[in-house]
């Protein structure tokens, strides 16, 4: 394995480079339990689980991704329904009422810069995810009612940068103030994650939540680890799978498009989705809607390749779904250890503050 020190002795070190699920198995554990709820494919699942969590569960309205999730990581506590199904159920297994953490990944795609934004708040669509009817504005409401209800002691929620831009600021206000009628002071932290280990520029917003009758001091994330290439991130990948080749139309604006910049730049515009990587600098965002093409040649990034941009272990199990779906809707697993790696640390912080105010005092 490759590892970067981690300060607090408790918190397993924090991973660098390829690596696998066995791996999991060596990591230190401290006891810490976390449920994820929109947990897709499960990469947050794995970020917690390299920071040492235990991973009870989860919550995932959509089968196919609740299959996957069951096969990678054989949770104990699974629920496959819409979490408006969930935050409703009469009675919960008593595991989730004694929860460290509660973690989740609102679907906010309406919020992403990417979409039509304004034009899509409040609508009901239909989306892959289970083929349901949402208004996913509404989404991160549901999840921190289930908070309210579980009582975790910090709640973790990562989200697109959409959010904290324009008008859906008042989107993160109404967040702040949920979570503060819940009982939770919360912190909101813009995160690249290109500096937390990570060979992807994709910047996230996270809300860190801490229940306010516990006394848990405010965290500080600060990450700058060195960037990590496309080309660094393919070093030692196999030959044994062919990527699809572009069309000849798109070919061409390949060809006349400099490495790291979009289609757009050579097309007035559109195909702004389409990238042409940059074997010198880290990829752009991995999307569920793959159009990222490789530096050298005229073809779709493969799976593995998409594997290795989103830091998902080698040996994960997609099943039939293709691979690069299942790594744009998730979270990249080293920068949910980076993150979750500080949160452990102000937990066991506050498990032995609190060890040591119960203990009696000696005459």
């Amino acid at each position: 394995m490759k590892y970067i020190a981690n300060p607090a002795s408790l918190v397993p070190p924090l991973i660098v480079g390829p690596w696998t699920k066995k791996w999991i198995d060596d990591i230190p554990k401290h006891g810490l339990k976390v449920f994820s709820c929109f947990h897709c494919g499960g990469g947050s699942s794995f970020g917690y689980k390299l920071a040492g969590f235990d991973v009870v569960g989860g919550v995932e309205i959509d089968p196919e991704m609740m299959a996957l999730y069951k096969k990678n990581h054989n949770p104990r506590l699974p629920f496959q329904m819409p979490i408006q199904e969930f935050k409703r159920l009469e009675t919960m297994p008593d595991e989730l009422m004694d929860l460290d953490v509660l973690d989740g990944s609102p679907p906010c795609s309406s919020f992403s810069m990417a979409g039509a934004r304004e034009r899509d708040w409040g609508k009901e669509k239909k989306f892959r995810e289970g083929q349901s009817r949402q208004v996913l504005d509404d989404l991160f409401f549901d999840f921190i009612e289930v908070a309210d209800r579980l009582r975790p002691k910090m709640v973790v929620a990562e989200n697109v940068k959409g959010l904290i831009i324009g008008n859906a600021r008042g989107y993160v206000r109404e967040i702040f103030q949920r979570f503060f009628k819940a009982g939770y002071d919360c912190q909101l932290f813009l995160l690249n994650a290109s500096r937390m280990g990570v060979p992807q520029a994709r910047e996230r917003t996270f809300f860190i939540a801490r229940r306010m009758d516990l006394e848990i001091p405010k965290l500080v994330l600060d990450f700058n680890e060195p960037v990590i290439t496309v080309g660094d991130a393919f070093e030692g990948l196999s030959n044994d799978e062919t990527g699809t080749k572009l069309t000849p139309r798109a070919e061409s604006l390949w060809r006349r498009t400099m490495p790291g910049e979009s289609f757009s730049k050579v097309n007035n515009g559109s195909w702004f989705n389409w990238i042409r990587l940059h074997n010198s600098k880290p990829s752009s965002t991995v999307p569920a809607t793959c159009r990222l093409t490789h530096p050298d040649e005229p073809r779709f990034i493969t799976y593995k390749e998409a594997i290795r941009l989103q830091t998902f272990p080698e040996d994960y199990d997609f099943g039939d779904t293709d691979g690069r779906y299942v790594c744009g809707m998730s979270v990249p697993p080293l920068m949910m250890q980076r993150v979750s790696s500080i949160v452990a640390r102000a937990l066991l912080a506050n498990r032995a503050a609190s060890v040591g105010r119960s203990k009696p005092s000696s005459r």
